[in-house]
């Protein structure tokens, strides 16, 4: 039964990691690309990676498994949160069809 759940997990892991990459070259600009690469390559991976675990049964492979997914839970937001600041500080400018940039609302208020 657990090798069925992480199969599973692995197909909606693969599907997510997939919708992200085609996230990543569909969006118009950098912050939704990141947007899509994180969110959607986050959640996908770290299923992929509870899938593994699970086949894998308890032992190293799912240790690994489980550390790298808690790896990347921390990383990849941190990762991409600083991207975008870095990209909005040196000036990259938000797709022409965007509603709101509340970043530069809050400099302007202090």
């Amino acid at each position: 039964m657990t090798d069925i759940i992480g199969y599973i997990l692995i197909t909606i892991g693969v599907l997510f990691n997939l919708f992200g990459c085609i996230g990543l070259v569909r969006f118009p600009d950098v912050y939704n690309r990141l947007q899509a690469s994180t969110k959607c390559v986050t959640l996908g991976t770290i299923l992929l990676l509870v899938g593994v675990a699970l086949v894998s049964g308890s032992g190293a492979i799912s240790a690994k498994a489980l550390i790298c997914a808690v790896f990347i839970l921390v990383t990849s937001p941190t990762a991409a949160h600083a991207i975008a600041k870095g990209a909005h500080a040196s000036g990259v400018e938000l797709w022409e069809n965007s509603v709101v940039d509340k970043y530069a609302e809050e400099i302007d208020k202090h």
